[in-house]
Formats: structure tokens, sequence, C-alpha cells
């Protein structure tokens, strides 16, 4: 089913015991639940936010080999991760409560993104261990008219500074992808 988004993504770590004692914090603060494959032929840590009828979890293994990853590079590769968060506040309470109090690299504190969606909220931070770049944000399923107004001011901003921009962003932003059926003829 298309609609649920990302079935699941797995990431190599460094160093896996680490990397599992620190992912097992910060998921366990977010509420997530873990399980693991017991060894089984390969190695793998799962967290999901709902169990045991999840949608999308993450997964965590060793890596055979490789250095610290650096988001700011831009390198090929999984830039960030996006965790969904309740609310704004638990934005803000993961942010002073977990990655203050755990010491985190906090790459962009917590802010609205007007610019991204109405009332986009969002703190940036990397994972200590292997350098994984995780976002926790939140978007409203109803922004209020403020926030849409923020947005549309962030977009016409964005249209200004791009005068090759022939259209306003958000319609030039739409993109039109080939269907099945098209890609068939």
């Amino acid at each position: 089913m298309r609609w649920k988004g990302v079935h699941h993504v797995e990431f190599s770590v460094l160093d896996y015991d680490e990397s599992i004692a620190f992912f097992d914090r910060m998921f366990g603060w977010l509420g997530y639940k873990s399980f693991w494959t017991l060894d089984i032929g390969y190695r793998s840590t799962y967290y999901m936010a709902r169990f045991p009828l999840f949608h999308s979890y993450i997964g965590i293994q060793p890596a055979s080999g490789g250095t610290r990853l650096h988001a700011r590079n831009h390198a090929p590769g999984i830039h960030h991760i996006a965790l969904w968060a309740k609310n704004r506040r638990e934005v803000d309470a993961f942010h002073n409560e977990f990655l203050l109090e755990q010491q985190v690299e906090v790459t962009e504190p917590p802010a609205e993104y007007p610019v991204y969606t109405p009332g986009y909220y969002a703190v940036f931070f990397d994972d200590p261990i292997s350098g994984i770049h995780f976002e926790l944000s939140h978007t409203p399923l109803l922004p209020s008219p403020a926030a849409w107004r923020r947005w549309r001011r962030a977009l016409k901003t964005e249209w200004a500074r791009h005068p090759q921009w022939t259209r306003p962003p958000w319609q030039a932003a739409m993109r039109r992808l080939p269907s099945k059926n098209e890609q068939r003829r």
C-alpha cells in the first residue's frame, strides 16, 4: 500500500553495541518498541512506533567498515531521516530533555520551517556514534490560519529570490510523474 509511506529503512553503524545503547535511549524516550533478529544469519535491531501493527520501522545493523558520516558534506547516500513527532511540545521536550541532556550534537535547534509546509516544526541532530543525521518533526493535520500565512509569505520570499521562476513555487513545485501505463508504451 503506497499510502503508508516508507515500509522500513536500515542503517549500518560503526559500533553496533554503542549505537544500540544510544538508539535504545533515543527511541525509548520517543515511546518506540523494539525487537531484534537473535542473530539468525544476520544481526539487526529494529525500532517501530506502533507495535504489533506497525506501518514502518528503522533497522540498525553492524557496518563492515567505513567512517563516520557528516551530513553537511552532502555525500551520496541518505542525507537524513525524519521521525514523526506528536506535536511541537514533543519536539521541544525531546530537544531539552533528551538531546541536550545526552549531549547529542544538535545541528539545528527546534524551529518552525514555514517554507516546507504550513506549521512545519523540527529539530535536527546527528547520532553521536555513526553520524546519522536525524530530524524530529511535526506537521499539523490542520495548520492554523497564521501558519498558512507564514507559509505563503516564505514561498513569496523564495519566489522573489528566483527571478527565473515564471510561476509561483506553490504551483511550479508540483511535478507530474509518469504512470505505470505510460511507462509501458
